[in-house]
């Protein structure tokens, strides 16, 4: 006979339970990941409609509004700052400099690497969108109220350390 001790896992009131009773993945109504995206779709619908008329993708749109903030940069910090994959800025970046709205030039110090900067058409198509683009974060602030958008931005921060 063995003396060995089972310990059962008993669910509590907090765990979340499938329908047997055994423990479930949280409703997808709760899940982090799945309410995140249908945040990121109700904040992009209306952000996509301003840009239909333009020709530029959202993916184009935050590269033209990071390089209008920060200035010309190099390929990996406009990807980071971008939130894009560095082969999807890449092939963003080409499309942009076919349209004439960034341009591309080699590193003063290092060949290897590229520096793009906003042209003045680009900066045309944020200037264009800048009522549409304040009024859409105006909507946000209204819906969600200042002070709780102030936190909801603070813990999607926090997010990052992840």
């Amino acid at each position: 006979m063995s003396n060995r001790t089972t310990i059962r896992y008993e669910p509590t009131m907090t765990d979340d339970l499938n329908a047997t009773g055994a423990l479930a993945l949280p409703s997808t109504k709760r899940s982090v990941p799945i309410a995140l995206i249908r945040a990121r779709e109700k904040v992009m619908g209306p952000i996509r409609e301003m840009l239909s008329d333009c020709g530029i993708t959202e993916q184009q749109w935050r590269i033209l509004r990071v390089l209008e903030e920060f200035g010309p940069q190099d390929a990996s910090s406009l990807a980071e700052r971008a939130c894009l994959l560095l082969p999807s800025q890449t092939r963003i970046v080409q499309t942009l400099l076919e349209k004439g709205l960034v341009t591309r030039q080699a590193d003063e110090t290092d060949r290897r690497k590229q520096t793009v900067a906003i042209t003045g058409a680009g900066q045309a198509i944020i200037h264009d969108k800048l009522d549409q683009a304040q009024a859409i974060a105006t909507r946000i602030e209204e819906v969600i109220g200042k002070d709780r958008l102030a936190e909801l931005l603070d813990i999607l921060e926090d997010f990052q350390k992840l």
